[in-house]
């Protein structure tokens, strides 16, 4: 064995073989078969499955199970996910396997659970699930052999992706961590999910299964040539329960477009929705499958893939000729877990959601294996890709080109060998599970944020709009129910950015919870954005208090900022501020009533130069006394260079204009001046002015002959002793 210490590396890549493959969808929900009444889940529910077919190129012939196992691939790297991250080790030679332990503590007190020790085998790597977004494991490991363990590697560490947004949680069977490749495995399974993460902003967690294995999750052997398979929970839902969740739930482009196609009667009596798309527009759809593909209350899963093991796959890319891609395949059977499919060759007539957007021509729906069917989002006018119509494979993927495929899609029913694809934004696979509830990230064009300044009988509504390039109006809804009934005024945006959106709202009644949703409209559509609630506080109590950062921070003086709503009774609020959090010095009271929040400031002289100074704000009524957070700010040294800031122009006329800034001369004599002109270039400058002293004051300069209907650039120029400064550049537009 390798003496103490051996090393935490990050591994290499593999070689495999692997075939073309097709799709073919085979229903196991014939009448009673795995479906669970409504009586202990929100709807009844069913198993879907769906198998991926090997197709063999020119005269390869399959290989066997023994031939596959042989074939022993070390790891290639592998993402973070929101919930995972890839441990990867050094191979010590003549050792059983190893002892991983995982903990948040670099020290090891305490450990992640399940990861105490865990016998993960003979193999260098391993990816750890279940854990914390944004957060940050430690990981070490042990060999061991017949005599016993070995001494601990080196500590690595591993951290978990920060965002929000969709999280893909993957449990893997004993019949991929019980194998030689369990590492590869891994690692290819943990890319294809960064990848639906790094799509998705729906704040859901989806359950799946994996498995590496020649029969199904109930021992019955795989059908012959089924390269891979997937169970899905899936929920029969009334009709307009579904399309009311999905016109809710408008919050892309896509979705606004979508949205405007949607049939304006029931085409069929449910629509048949997978769990984990039920949960992404809000419907009450938990995962309800066992490990052993059957359903009911309790179940973890939103469902279980297969990959055939006696197929011989390629865990990593780029996709050796005659090899099929792995990642592709997992690709396809969690698309079909999460929410794509069409009921054509499955039992009943109830529609899916993907069937909502099937035609054959602009405004002509086709939900046959008759003719040409294709899916569009805007009424049949655009053909975004054709729908396989092969009965050999499965009619909710696409059509198939000859091998070698210029396009070959995850969803193509029939894939070729040496070729991969990965779902993304603009891929057919993206779009659709837009449109059929998914969100796009950085594609919405509304979003809710949490309400602010919530009051006793008002409240500020927040929430972001991106117009992506139309001229968009905005409002939001809120009321006591998610049928709201009131509506704040129109708002407009343009351009191609993410502006804060927020209207202040009164008249609320106290004690009160609320929802509310940020609406917005433009030559697509209307998008919703999500809906949020809050509390209003009760008509009378404690004051309630924020401490906000400083401002005019200079040599002696700085500005105190805090927000206060005195809670409808009369309220005395002030400052504490000190060089230490027992302050010791305070401001001048100042009283305040009603129920509102209010901006509160207080300026302050006699401070010392160069110094760290906490404050807080502190405000007390017949309710209570409360105290805002502690804060800091360091004053400037007793001289230096002038601190300067560019304001806002004022004024703006045909031909002039009053420039602003402000300007702290930081002890020294300071002249301070505006440049201005048509670019960045300025070339233009105003009279120069002289200023002394240690406090900030505005300056400003009024500008004359310029040319009308012009934007004008400009930024306040100081220059002392101890330097010279730039405000930040600003524009103006003349009349």
């Amino acid at each position: 064995m390798r003496p103490p210490g051996f090393s935490i590396i990050p591994s290499t890549v593999f070689g495999g073989v692997v075939l073309g493959l097709g799709a073919l969808a085979s229903d196991i929900n014939s009448p009673g078969q795995n479906i669970v009444s409504r009586s202990s889940l929100p709807f009844e529910t069913r198993a879907e499955t769906h198998e991926t077919h090997a197709e063999w190129q020119g005269s390869l012939e399959a290989p066997s199970a023994n031939e596959t196992a042989a074939k022993l691939e070390a790891v290639s790297s592998a993402p973070s996910t929101r919930s995972t991250f890839m441990a990867s080790w050094e191979s010590v030679s003549g050792v059983s396997g190893y002892l991983l332990d995982v903990s948040t503590d670099s020290s090891f007190s305490s450990y992640v659970d399940g990861y105490h020790d865990l016998d993960v085998g003979n193999v260098t790597g391993r990816v750890v699930t279940g854990l914390d977004a944004g957060t940050t494991y430690y990981y070490r490991v042990r060999p061991y052999s017949g005599s016993g363990p070995g001494s601990y590697s080196e500590t690595g560490t591993g951290t978990t992706t920060p965002t929000t947004g969709l999280t893909i949680h993957p449990t893997f069977d004993s019949s991929i961590t019980g194998n030689p490749n369990a590492a590869a495995i891994e690692a290819m399974i943990n890319r294809a999910i960064s990848i639906y993460e790094s799509l998705f902003s729906d704040p859901i967690t989806i359950q799946i299964r994996f498995r590496y294995a020649t029969t199904g999750p109930d021992g019955t052997p795989l059908p012959q040539g089924a390269a891979a398979q997937s169970l899905a929970t899936a929920y029969i839902i009334p009709w307009n329960t579904v399309i009311n969740a999905l016109r809710a739930d408008a919050r892309t482009n896509n979705d606004t477009v979508a949205n405007a196609s949607l049939p304006g009667s029931a085409l069929s009596t449910n629509i048949i929705t997978k769990s984990a798309d039920g949960r992404a527009i809000e419907l009450n759809t938990p995962p309800a499958m066992f490990e052993n593909g059957m359903l009911g209350q309790g179940g973890p899963y939103d469902g279980i893939v297969t990959l055939n093991s006696s197929v011989p796959y390629q865990f990593t890319r780029p996709t050796n000729t005659g090899n099929l891609d792995a990642q592709t395949a997992i690709e396809h059977e969690t698309d079909e877990v999460i929410g794509l499919g069409s009921r054509l060759g499955h039992t009943g007539s109830d529609l899916w959601p993907q069937d909502l957007f099937s035609w054959s021509s602009a405004g002509q729906r086709n939900i046959t294996t008759s003719g040409t069917r294709y899916f569009s989002i805007n009424n049949g006018v655009t053909n975004i890709v054709n729908f396989n119509q092969n009965q050999m494979y499965d009619l909710g993927d696409w059509l198939s080109a000859p091998c070698p495929q210029a396009h070959p899609h995850v969803q193509n029913a029939v894939g070729c060998t040496g070729q991969s694809s990965d779902i993304a934004a603009t891929s057919p696979e993206g779009i659709n599970l837009d449109v059929i509830g998914y969100d796009l990230a950085g594609t919405r064009i509304v979003t809710t944020n949490a309400a602010t300044n919530v009051a006793s009988s008002s409240a500020t509504l927040n929430g972001t709009v991106n117009p992506n390039g139309l001229t968009t109006t905005v409002h939001f809804e809120y009321g006591t129910t998610t049928n709201y009934g009131s509506t704040t005024a129109n708002q407009s945006y343009t351009g191609n950015t993410t502006h804060s959106a927020s209207a202040n709202i009164t008249g609320l009644s106290p004690n009160t919870t609320y929802h509310f949703r940020l609406v917005g409209t433009n030559n697509g559509g209307t998008s919703h954005g999500s809906d949020r609630t809050f509390t209003t506080l009760s008509a009378t109590g404690p004051p309630v208090v924020a401490t906000n950062p400083a401002t005019l921070v200079a040599s002696f003086s700085a500005t105190f900022n805090g927000s206060l709503d005195p809670h409808g009774l009369t309220t005395s609020v002030h400052f504490q501020y000190g060089t230490t959090t027992s302050y010791g010095l305070t401001t001048a009271p100042q009283s305040q009533s009603g129920n509102t929040f209010r901006n509160i400031i207080a300026n302050i002289s006699s401070l010392s130069a160069s110094t760290v100074y906490h404050f807080r704000i502190v405000a007390t009524n017949s309710g209570g006394t409360r105290f805002g957070s502690d804060r800091t700010f360091t004053t400037l040294s007793a001289t230096g260079a002038p601190v300067v800031t560019t304001n806002s122009a004022t004024n703006v006329a045909i031909s002039s204009a009053t420039l602003n800034g402000s300007i702290d001369p930081h002890g020294l004599t300071t002249t301070v001046y505006f440049q201005y002109g048509t670019t960045t270039g300025y070339g233009h400058t105003s009279p120069m002015q002289t200023q002394t002293g240690n406090t900030y004051r505005n300056s400003s300069a009024n500008i004359s002959g310029l040319s009308a209907s012009t934007t004008y650039h400009f930024r306040i120029v100081a220059t002392n002793g101890a330097g010279t400064r730039y405000g930040g550049d600003r524009t103006f537009t003349t009349h």
